[in-house]
């Protein structure tokens, strides 16, 4: 999700992909004097641009440059996936961008490295009032991310597809999700009910497709801010997913994909369900416009009667601490976080504000998006990975457990107590 959000995101195609690359690992690694006179420039890495309608975010950067003349934002935009790697990348050759946009799973690595600047110290110099800000993920008391807008993971539900398999109704309970998986899967060679990806490259496949079937009912993977992975929820939730699996009801090359292999997978019409950001929303429909989805809770427990957990994920933001302009760009972060400026983002990424006086204009949203605001209002939000100690390392210390699991190598449980014993040690 994103965390997460991430979180999960992008553009879709290997050329995209391909450009992104290029541009981050070109740029120079933060803010350079303009040729405006005295006027900076600051760089700015982020995933966003391309899940936003075309120049939306291209457009709030050229209202801020209107409003701080001294002050130049250059985008530097990719893929989710592609967006992790080199901000890590760039995190430890010291060319980080001015400005990076953040998952809030990378941010306990990236400030092991030194690589994000305290901004509890940049929120003071500049005066900030930082009680508006509906959270802030800090570590040892500091600020090092603020949320900027905040996506939830429902389950999206290919109508269409269900329909032809004679599914009648959204699946609510994994028994009911698992027959209308079966159903779509034997529609014919090319569908299958269920996309998972759970790719060791970047494993964000573990957080937000494979534990939030334990969120959604409730359960937890840590117990007094530790790990416990071998309880009945996590358990239940991981042999879930793996008899899914084993039934041949997920897309295959599950091991191998990665986040915008599912959403690709999804638009193409291929997938009955599966579990994603709202920020996808857009994207799904600039490459399918005929498709036609839905939004729904995730499918919780047989049996579970209390509140449906329902993850997120942020567009988290933080600054560089090798940029020599920390100043000008935390006004960009204040601009972006300002009661008009984060309630146009969050209503163009249909998301939910990082500002707590902040509004989206639902009237003016996707209709999805409302389904989806009214889900919200009845969960309960959880990311138990945000701001945990390399929470990338634990998804794929997890992921490569589970894989061993899925492979017939060890059963779930083995599998959880060998991640139970590599995650203990990061604690």
């Amino acid at each position: 999700m994103s965390t997460g959000v991430r979180h999960t995101r992008r553009a879709f195609g290997a050329f995209v992909a391909a450009t992104a690359a290029v541009a981050l690992t070109s740029c120079g690694g933060g803010s350079s004097s303009s040729s405006d006179g005295d006027a900076v420039t600051l760089e700015f890495s982020q995933w966003w641009a391309p899940e936003l309608p075309d120049g939306a975010l291209q457009g709030i950067v050229d209202d801020f440059e209107k409003q701080h003349a001294n002050i130049k934002v250059k985008l530097i935009s990719g893929p989710y996936d592609s967006t992790q790697d080199q901000t890590f990348t760039a995190a430890a050759s010291g060319t980080l961008a001015d400005v990076v946009g953040l998952d809030g799973a990378w941010v306990s690595d990236l400030h092991k490295q030194g690589a994000l600047a305290d901004m509890t110290d940049l929120m003071g110099t500049a005066g900030y009032d930082d009680s508006q800000l509906a959270s802030q993920v800090k570590l040892e008391g500091k600020t090092y991310m603020v949320p900027v807008v905040n996506f939830v993971y429902p389950m999206f539900v290919n109508t269409d597809l269900l329909t032809k398999a004679g599914v009648t109704g959204i699946p609510a309970t994994r028994t009911a999700f698992k027959a209308a998986a079966d159903e779509v899967s034997a529609v014919d060679a090319q569908t299958k009910g269920w996309v998972v990806p759970l790719s060791t490259e970047n494993p964000n496949g573990i957080q937000n497709d494979v534990m939030s079937w334990a969120w959604a009912s409730g359960g937890s993977m840590l117990k007094d801010g530790k790990p416990d992975l071998t309880n009945a929820a996590v358990t239940s939730a991981t042999q879930f997913v793996k008899d899914l699996y084993d039934a041949g009801d997920v897309t295959p090359g599950a091991l191998t994909l990665q986040e915008t292999d599912k959403v690709n997978e999804f638009s193409n019409g291929r997938v009955g369900m599966m579990i994603d950001s709202l920020s996808h929303i857009d994207s799904i429909k600039k490459a399918s416009p005929n498709l036609n989805f839905t939004v729904a809770p995730i499918p919780v427990e047989d049996g579970y009667t209390g509140k449906t957990g329902l993850p997120y994920a942020s567009w988290g933001i933080g600054v560089a601490d090798q940029s020599e302009h920390k100043q000008e760009a935390f006004e960009f972060v204040q601009y972006l976080m300002s009661e008009a400026v984060n309630s146009k983002l969050s209503t163009v990424a249909n998301a939910f504000p990082g500002n707590t006086t902040s509004k989206p204009d639902l009237s003016g949203a996707d209709p999805l998006y409302q389904q989806a605001f009214d889900i919200y209002q009845k969960s309960t939000p959880v990311n138990e990975f945000v701001g945990l100690p390399t929470a990338d390392e634990l998804m794929r210390s997890f992921d490569e457990e589970f894989q061993k699991s899925l492979d017939g190598q060890q059963s779930v449980g083995q599998a959880l107590e060998a991640a139970q014993t590599a995650w203990e040690s990061k604690f």
